[in-house]
């Protein structure tokens, strides 16, 4: 409470649940509040997911054809098929190089006799329907990196990167180029302008699956350094074809080039299961993803997890089945969905979300009954480590840090920190589980971030 009452709280709204791994409650303040989650949604996208699908699940991304080969020649289509692998193509570290998975593929189509392809390279993304973005998220998200949604086959985190560096006087255009990956077939435009000292990066895409045309709009400060700008890529599936179009002519094999089922509308597609399949590849294990997920708060990563869920259990990826999904994985945990959540999507981006303290805490406490508790445990960081909690604690102990396992939500106005603090010693149910919400917050981020460690540590201190 006195923590509480510091000024920077003074307009926030505010819930707190704190209670031990047996049930007991060790502390709650408005613990019913309904409060915006933000990342802290990713807790119940990747425990649901560990607990239904496994920490061993994977995706497979397979290479098929239709038509017929003969002599050497393959007088049909080839096929990239996505199942939702979220890390192909990927500049991540738990990702398979792309030249080695490009190897790979080539093997597969060299081991079945094909030295020409009289047909297309197809991106077939068709295993996530619906939208890949929930249509509450803000526009301006939806074009940033951040905002990337989920298709059935991904490339690069469906991100396309861009150089940008200010001009030398306020008013400028903005110096910015399309880097990684190549997309020749995209139109971008840039009404973006030199800032004022001081007002930073303000630069944001505005892009639709709709039409290959994005545009950058905004602002880059004149004292900014020059920088690389992430945005979204709207067309994952084609890009990917192109690129391995590209890759295996230069290895001998040629074709009639990319194509995908939405920027190709004249590609007829053969129904998925009248494809011979070449051979398939596999994603890292679904322990290694929820571990970067909650350690990076990747949105793209949480998303994907939510939909491969609703794809397994409902055959439907969209967000309404979603919900499906995730009813049928709480009623399996015991845990009342009832009251206390209203889900929009699987990372928090939505301002759709609504969560409170106590759903938080009777969710991670149900969690600890699961067979695969002690993977989620372990995707969850600590403070002061790498990723988004690299800044917390900096001055507390380390065997303390180490003991806590939770993640954070934030976004404008929004702090929250939900997880688990393990006990010196003793049983499991001396655990405690803790949710510490903070919403409609207008003080500096670190002045907040900083009372909400002193909470933890007094919560560590006590256990």
């Amino acid at each position: 409470e006195k923590i509480l009452s510091d000024p920077a709280l003074s307009e926030s709204t505010i819930g707190i649940c704190v209670r031990t791994g047996d049930g007991k409650t060790l502390a709650e303040i408005e613990s019913d509040n309904m409060i915006l989650p933000a990342s802290n949604m990713k807790l119940i996208s990747t425990g649901a997911a560990m607990h239904r699908l496994g920490p061993d699940y994977r995706y497979a991304t397979r290479i098929a054809h239709d038509g017929q080969i003969e002599n050497e020649i393959l007088k049909g289509n080839l096929y990239i098929i996505g199942a939702g692998d979220p890390t192909t193509g990927s500049k991540d570290s738990i990702a398979t190089p792309l030249t080695q998975l490009f190897a790979q593929w080539e093997k597969f189509v060299r081991d079945a006799g094909i030295k020409r392809i009289e047909g297309r390279i197809i991106g077939d993304g068709r295993y996530f329907d619906g939208m890949p973005e929930h249509p509450s998220w803000q526009w301006s998200d939806i074009g940033t990196y951040y905002g990337s949604g989920p298709t059935g086959l991904m490339f690069y985190e469906n991100m396309q990167s861009f150089r940008a560096s200010a001009g030398k006087m306020v008013g400028d255009p903005v110096n910015i180029s399309p880097s990684y990956p190549e997309v020749p077939w995209m139109e971008f435009r840039y009404s973006c302008t030199t800032g004022r000292k001081g007002t930073g990066d303000q630069l944001y895409m505005y892009a639709s699956d709709l039409s290959p045309v994005a545009e950058i709009r905004g602002t880059f400060g004149v004292d900014r350094a020059a920088k690389r700008l992430y945005c979204t890529n709207k067309f994952p599936e084609y890009t990917i074809a192109s690129h391995f179009s590209d890759y295996i002519r230069g290895k001998g094999i040629s074709s009639d080039g990319p194509a995908d089922f939405r920027l190709c509308t004249g590609i007829k597609a053969s129904p998925s299961d009248s494809l011979r399949v070449l051979g398939s590849t596999l994603s890292p294990s679904l322990k290694r993803i929820i571990f970067h997920t909650n350690h990076e708060s990747n949105n793209l990563y949480a998303e994907t997890i939510a939909k491969t869920l609703s794809k397994t259990l409902t055959g439907s990826a969209c967000y309404d089945s979603t919900y499906v999904a995730m009813e049928s994985v709480m009623k399996d945990l015991g845990v009342d969905v009832s009251y206390g959540i209203k889900m929009a999507d699987g990372s928090g981006l939505s301002r759709k979300n609504h969560v409170s303290p106590d759903f938080f805490c009777r969710f991670l406490t149900a969690m600890m009954a699961s067979h695969h508790f002690e993977d989620y445990l372990y995707s969850l960081p600590s403070p002061g480590s790498n990723g988004t909690l690299s800044a917390n604690m900096k001055n507390s102990p380390a065997e303390m840090k180490a003991r806590i396992k939770v993640k954070s939500g934030s976004m404008e106005g929004v702090r929250c920190y939900s997880g688990y603090i393990i006990p010196t010693e003793g049983c499991k149910d001396e655990t405690i589980v803790f949710s510490i919400m903070v919403n409609n917050c207008t003080a500096p981020t670190w002045k907040v971030r900083q009372l909400l460690d002193k909470i933890m540590v007094v919560l560590a201190e006590a256990n």
